[in-house]
C-alpha cells in the first residue's frame, strides 16, 4: 500500500490530499487551544450568584404525579439558591398554536403550594413545540392564524396563575422574521398583564460562517448569530442560553466554550434583560453530549469566566439548570460549590 502511494503518478493527489487534511485539521486544531485557554486563569472576585437563576421543572409536576410532599422537599433543595425561576413543563403546544387545559389540571395547585413554600420564586409556563423548519410536521411560525393562536394560549396560562411563559421552540433557524413578529405580540400581553416572558435561546455562532457551514453539510444549522441573539434578547425579560450539547469531548474545552458564548451573548444582551447560562443537569454519553466532558462544574466556571471578562459588575445575569428530573446530587453540589458559595 505505502509503495501504491509513493507512486509519481499519485503525487498531485497527494498534495490534494495533504491540502484537504491541512483545511479541516488546522482550523480544528486552532479552535480547540482558543477555547482551552479562554478556559484558562481564575474567575473575577464577586461572580457569583445575583439571586436570578433558573431551573426547568419537568410535567410532571402539573399532571398529579407529584404531591405536597414534593413540594416541600423541593422548597429544602432550592431555599439556600439562587433560584428565583421556576419553568414548569406545562405544555407543549399543539402544531396549531393550541393549549389544552387538560395539559396542566394541577397548576393552580403547584403554584399556591411554591408561594406557600417558596415566597418570592416566580413560577413560569414551560411552552415548547417542535418547528417545521426542518421538516414536514410541526408549528409554522409563519402562518398568523398560528402565531396568534400562541399569543392566545400564553393568555390562558397567564389567567391560570402562572407568573410568566417560557418559551422553548425549536429547531429554529438564526434570522426567522416570525419569531421576532410572536416575541413583540407576546411581549405587549406579557407587559400589560406584568408578567415575564422568557425563551430558551440557541448558541452562538462561535466562529464566522460556521453556522452556515454546518447547515449546508447537515441541513441542520445549530448556532444563531450574534446578532440574530441580539435581537431576541432585546424583546425579552429573561433568555437563556441552552449552553450544553456541544460535543466537546474535554471538559476544558466544554468549559472554555461556555466562557466564549458567555461573553458574546453578554456584549449584545441589554443590561435590563436576565441573561441565564444553561448548565448541563443530566449525564448523557453521545455524539451530542460527552458527559465526562459536560460538567456542571465547567460550566459554572466558564460562564465566571466569560462574566469575568466581559462584564463583571452585571447585575442582571445566572445561571439555567437543565432539568430537575434527571439531576444527580453532583450535580447540585457542583452548582452550590461553584455559584452559589
Amino acid at each position: 500500500m505505502a509503495r501504491v502511494w509513493r507512486d509519481p503518478r499519485l503525487r498531485w493527489p497527494r498534495r490534494i490530499a495533504l491540502v484537504l487534511v491541512l483545511i479541516l485539521v488546522v482550523p480544528l486544531l486552532a479552535a480547540g487551544i482558543a477555547l482551552r485557554v479562554n478556559y484558562a486563569g481564575d474567575p473575577a472576585p464577586g461572580t457569583h450568584t445575583r439571586n436570578r437563576d433558573a431551573l426547568w421543572l419537568g410535567h410532571a409536576w402539573v399532571d398529579g404525579r407529584k404531591r405536597d410532599a414534593d413540594v416541600k422537599a423541593l422548597g429544602t433543595r432550592l431555599r439556600s439558591t439562587g433560584i428565583r425561576d421556576l419553568y414548569v413543563h406545562a405544555g407543549p403546544l399543539e402544531h396549531n398554536g393550541t393549549l389544552p387545559e387538560s395539559a396542566y389540571p394541577k397548576a393552580r395547585w403547584l403554584i399556591e403550594a411554591l408561594r406557600t413554600e417558596l415566597p418570592g420564586v416566580r413560577v413560569q409556563a414551560w411552552l415548547g413545540d417542535e418547528l417545521a423548519s426542518e421538516g414536514p410536521t410541526g408549528l409554522r411560525l409563519e402562518r398568523a392564524a398560528t402565531r396568534a393562536a400562541v399569543v392566545r394560549s400564553t393568555r390562558q396560562i397567564l389567567a391560570a396563575g402562572f407568573a410568566g411563559a417560557h418559551f422553548d421552540l425549536e429547531p429554529l433557524h438564526s434570522g426567522n422574521r416570525d419569531y421576532l413578529s410572536l416575541l413583540d405580540d407576546l411581549r405587549r400581553l406579557t407587559r400589560a398583564a406584568g408578567a415575564q416572558l422568557s425563551v430558551a435561546a440557541h448558541q452562538i455562532d462561535p466562529l464566522p460562517a460556521a453556522n452556515s457551514i454546518r447547515g449546508a453539510l447537515s441541513g441542520h444549522p445549530k448556532w444563531w448569530s450574534q446578532s440574530y441573539f441580539g435581537q431576541v434578547a432585546r424583546r425579552v425579560d429573561q433568555i437563556a442560553v441552552m449552553s450544553y450539547d456541544t460535543a466537546m469531548p474535554l471538559e476544558s474545552l466544554y468549559g472554555g466554550y461556555v466562557a466564549q458564548q458567555t461573553s458574546l451573548a453578554l456584549e449584545v444582551t441589554p443590561k435590563s434583560t436576565d441573561l441565564l447560562m444553561g448548565l448541563p443537569f443530566y449525564y448523557e454519553d453521545n455524539l451530542s453530549h460527552h458527559g465526562n466532558a459536560e460538567t456542571v462544574g465547567a460550566a459554572v466556571r466558564g460562564a465566571r469566566l466569560g462574566l469575568s471578562r466581559t462584564d463583571r459588575t452585571r447585575e442582571h445575569f445566572g445561571l439555567a439548570l437543565y432539568v430537575d428530573f434527571a439531576a444527580r446530587e453532583s450535580d447540585w453540589a457542583a452548582y452550590r460549590a461553584g455559584w452559589v458559595s
